[in-house]
């Protein structure tokens, strides 16, 4: 909020961190978000939605107390009625709430969901890093099938591409499940507790030691590069799922990059893990990401339920196709615009653009009495291909203008074959 020199009025401001979408941005979101749903809805995926709030306590089991989502960025608060909830963080373990609680893992396996929306944590703005961010999500839900892992690496790699981006890379891991995470994790901590780490680095050693392959510093990343690598690890059964999630990728035709030291910021992850980047946003490099989590079922409450997923960045997403100088998606603008002079013609003009409408054709007209001039170059703005220009005159004669604004070509057509006129033109 703001205050002018003469302190009687007040200006409201977006929350530090936060930003709106206006056009034609907006539409441009709207876009992205339609590429990156349109592979999953082909592939039988079906759409979900959850609260924008949880229980605090669904995302402290789920997403690892030791994170610093958890710790760090998440925004939680008591009710007037004393619960504690939190703004959605995440959007996989809200998900699998929403399935266990509706009672989908009971009917037919696997479950494949979709969803969208926003996402809220409280962390130092930067480009590429806000407050609050658009994703869209993916789950497949009760199967340990490496398929599953694939199809979803694919789907996502499809959506980047029918965005025209090319330099999205896709790196890929294993951390291994319950039969290989307890040998590297014992390594993990003997290599770590050599390092002098400061205090709270030192905790998240005993907690939780992966979370320390997270830490960005490029002190602690410098003091990780001989730190052993959980692919060494790996028990026979999680090689043979990572080498057929590997088989299976490149069969589809998608490159990837074998990373043995990528994590992620999120503790319910097993077994694969994958993440993809584009390297023209700078630090913030990542667009998107995701991985198999085949414990966090148990870990909230639920039966056994594996399960694996992603989230795609909407709007880093749209900062990787500006990078890319990719045209923003979407921003088409109306088709006809509709300029009427006089009262009579006005109302007529309201007629046609809802006839335009309803048959399909985007289109939009002059309102507020404008002269000639000032029409014209609102249909302009618009970015109309066809004017259609009607006077009183016109009416009479039962004709209106329909001018080409590319060529300035203008031709007199019959009021009655009109619309469908301009939709053969369209």
């Amino acid at each position: 909020m703001t205050t002018n020199h003469s302190g009687d009025r007040r200006t409201f401001r977006a929350p530090k961190g936060t930003f709106d979408l206006v056009p034609p941005r907006g539409e441009a979101m709207l876009a992205v978000r339609d590429a990156m749903a349109a592979p999953l809805r082909s592939a039988g995926y079906g759409y979900v939605e959850t609260p924008s709030f949880e229980e605090t306590t669904l995302f402290a089991r789920g997403v690892g107390e030791s994170t610093d989502i958890v710790t760090k960025e998440m925004y939680s608060f008591t009710t007037r009625g004393g619960d504690d909830v939190t703004l959605r963080p995440e959007g996989t373990a809200p998900v699998l709430r929403a399935v266990l609680e509706n009672g989908l893992h009971r009917g037919a396996l696997p479950v494949k969901l979709w969803y969208s929306g926003s996402y809220y944590r409280y962390e130092r703005p930067q480009k590429g890093r806000y407050r609050h961010f658009s994703q869209v999500g993916a789950e497949i839900l009760g199967t340990e099938d490496p398929a599953s892992d694939a199809e979803l690496i694919v789907l996502a790699v499809d959506a980047y591409r029918a965005l025209g981006l090319t330099g999205v890379r896709v790196l890929l891991n294993s951390l291994g499940s319950h039969e290989s995470r307890p040998a590297y994790r014992a390594a993990l901590q003997d290599y770590l507790r050599g390092l002098d780490l400061d205090d709270e680095t030192a905790r998240r050693v005993e907690i939780n030691p992966l979370r320390v392959l997270d830490d960005k510093r490029s002190e602690i990343q410098k003091a990780l590069a001989s730190a052993p690598v959980v692919t060494d690890f790996l028990s026979p059964s999680d090689r043979a799922h990572h080498d057929t999630v590997r088989s299976l990728l490149t069969s589809a035709g998608v490159e990837f990059e074998d990373d043995p030291r990528l994590v992620r910021g999120l503790d319910y992850y097993t077994r694969t893990l994958f993440e993809f980047v584009h390297d023209g946003l700078g630090s913030q490099s990542a667009v998107g990401g995701g991985g198999r989590y085949d414990g966090l079922s148990e870990l909230i409450g639920g039966p056994a339920l594996p399960g694996v997923g992603w989230a795609l960045g909407a709007d880093r997403t749209l900062l990787a196709m500006e990078a890319e100088g990719l045209p923003l998606p979407g921003v088409t603008g109306v088709q006809v615009f509709a300029v009427p002079l006089g009262d009579e013609a006005a109302a007529w003009a309201f007629g046609l653009v809802t006839q335009l409408r309803r048959a399909g054709v985007a289109a939009d007209f002059a309102t507020g009495g404008r002269g000639l001039k000032g029409a014209m170059k609102a249909a302009d703005r618009s970015g109309a291909r066809y004017a259609v220009v009607v006077g009183e005159r016109d009416l009479a004669a039962g004709v209106a203008q329909v001018k080409d604004l590319a060529t300035g070509e203008q031709q007199a057509i019959s009021l009655n074959g009109l619309v469908t006129h301009l939709q053969r033109l369209v």
